[in-house]
């Protein structure tokens, strides 16, 4: 039974993606099970009244008290709730960042792992098609009308065919590629944008809850000193405000126009990777179509001389046809290789850009 060596490296592939698919998401959830814990400990602090008790003595010459009470602020409370908006967006903001940085980190081995699997293709077509000129020889140099040097130059071209199978599905097997979203780069990276502007957003809310608080403070007193009979109910309602409101909210929104423009320069930030991603493909894009460009000039000068040698009625025209018709097998595999290259490279720009 012949098994096919494409089906095994797809296999091999989809076997090593469950596990990758697995590792992304836990990463995720990791990230997020951290940011939420915290958040839900911060917003219990801020939304659970503060507990006081002590001894207070009011006035020089009245009775010490005893006292007992708790206090809420206002603000704390809605602290509170966007301090959970805070730790969601962030979440959220990891999720579109992580996806993104991993397409950009993966779009080149992508690109290549296709490619070679092409150029798998494109080397049994050209096995298949020397293995028939070997046979057509091997039958000549039975019947006497061909040398042995003739079909070791084919079979020359075959080790050679040989060698770049081999190190073609090396260089697939030292590709890692986690599976990648279908969604065109511009969207995550948009997504991201968008995401990290409505963290800011919330974080801008949040720093401005603290020019303002409205704070309830109930509670007992009981004085001690001597000891009086019952304990009494006090209350307090107390108004805080920061004179420097205005300020504050001014530089906290300079403050987030000038993160966007950092991120928009940052070279660790997914935008600046997209723009350096996009230049490495056109550059690749360039080379391979100059080498298509010569490889192609090559072709047209071997069919020139194929064409002298259509049909050779000599053993030294036949010598002659093989060694270009082997040629041509080689010089195929490099020009549809390029050519393909330059397609796919072409796709993803057009896609992702």
């Amino acid at each position: 039974m012949i098994r096919n060596p494409w089906k095994s490296l797809l296999a091999a592939g989809l076997l090593c993606a469950a596990p990758a698919v697995a590792r992304g998401q836990q990463d995720q959830l990791a990230y997020c099970t951290y940011v939420m814990e915290q958040a839900q400990a911060q917003r219990n602090l801020l939304r659970t009244p503060t507990a006081t008790a002590g001894f207070t003595q009011p006035e020089t010459g009245l009775p010490m008290q005893l006292i007992g009470g708790a206090t809420l602020g206002l603000s704390d409370v809605r602290k509170a709730e966007l301090t959970m908006d805070v730790a969601r967006k962030n979440c959220e903001l990891y999720k579109a960042t992580t996806g993104a940085q991993q397409e950009i980190q993966f779009a080149l081995p992508s690109l290549e792992k296709v490619a070679l699997l092409n150029r798998l293709t494109l080397i049994e077509a050209a096995s298949k098609s020397l293995d028939t000129l070997i046979a057509q020889t091997s039958k000549m140099l039975e019947a006497q009308n061909a040398t042995q040097l003739m079909l070791f130059t084919l079979q020359t071209t075959k080790i050679r065919l040989e060698a770049d199978r081999a190190d073609t599905r090396s260089k697939l097997s030292a590709i890692y590629l986690p599976p990648l979203s279908d969604e065109p780069l511009k969207e995550l990276v948009a997504q991201k944008q968008s995401n990290e502007e409505g963290a800011q957003r919330v974080l801008d809310k949040l720093s401005r809850q603290n020019n303002w608080d409205v704070a309830l403070t109930v509670g007992v007193h009981q004085q001690v000193n001597p000891v009086a009979q019952g304990a009494q109910p006090y209350g307090q309602v107390s108004v805080s405000y920061n004179l420097a409101s205005r300020a504050i909210n001014r530089h906290l929104d300079r403050a987030a126009e000038a993160h966007n423009e950092w991120k928009k320069v940052e070279e660790s930030d997914v935008v600046r990777q997209m723009e350096v991603l996009r230049q490495q493909l056109a550059d690749c894009a360039m080379v391979q179509e100059a080498k298509l460009k010569s490889l192609e000039e090559e072709n047209k000068r071997i069919d020139k001389n194929l064409q002298l040698v259509a049909t050779p009625d000599t053993s030294a025209a036949f010598d002659f046809h093989n060694q270009l018709a082997a040629t041509q097998l080689l010089l195929q595999i490099e020009t549809a290789d390029a050519a393909f290259r330059i397609v796919r490279l072409r796709e993803y720009l057009a896609k992702n850009y």
